[in-house]
């Protein structure tokens, strides 16, 4: 398969994920009525933004990001954004969801994320996939922590 992606733009696509993951958890934990499950989304809004942070010092390790030849800096973050937009990972109808049953609604959010690094990692370099990959790791060490929440 040909590479479209580089890793970079797999990492800032991580970051900004996270970056929407925090507000997301930050919005739904308002909108809980009981302290439990407050108490929950906010747990998860704090390990998104610990995810943040490891995506960005990982961005800084490979190099940063680099606009594609010709490419301006918002044509560029357009690609990112439609690449992030094209999944659909934060849609307003989740809420309510997340709300109603946030164990599974967070378990979801956290597999279409992995889904997403999955999926990007055939669409970069041979050699910068060990990036994406852990990405990926990330969101499974995630899915594991909400599996033993759960029990």
């Amino acid at each position: 398969m040909a590479s479209f992606v580089k890793a970079a733009d797999a990492v800032a696509a991580a970051m900004e994920i996270e970056h929407r993951g925090y507000a997301f958890y930050r919005k739904v934990q308002e909108k809980a009525t009981d302290q439990k499950t407050k108490d929950f989304f906010g747990f998860m809004a704090e390990e998104e933004h610990r995810h943040e942070s490891i995506f960005a010092e990982m961005l800084k390790r490979i190099g940063g990001l680099e606009l594609p030849t010709g490419a301006t800096d918002e044509e560029y973050l357009n690609y990112v954004q439609g690449l992030l937009d094209s999944h659909a990972l934060f849609l307003p109808s989740q809420e309510q969801e997340m709300i109603t049953n946030p164990l599974l609604g967070a378990l979801r959010f956290e597999k279409d994320t992995l889904i997403f690094f999955i999926e990007l990692e055939a669409m970069v370099p041979d050699a910068e996939r060990v990036h994406v990959r852990h990405c990926a790791d990330e969101e499974r060490k995630h899915i594991r922590m909400l599996q033993k929440f759960g029990k």
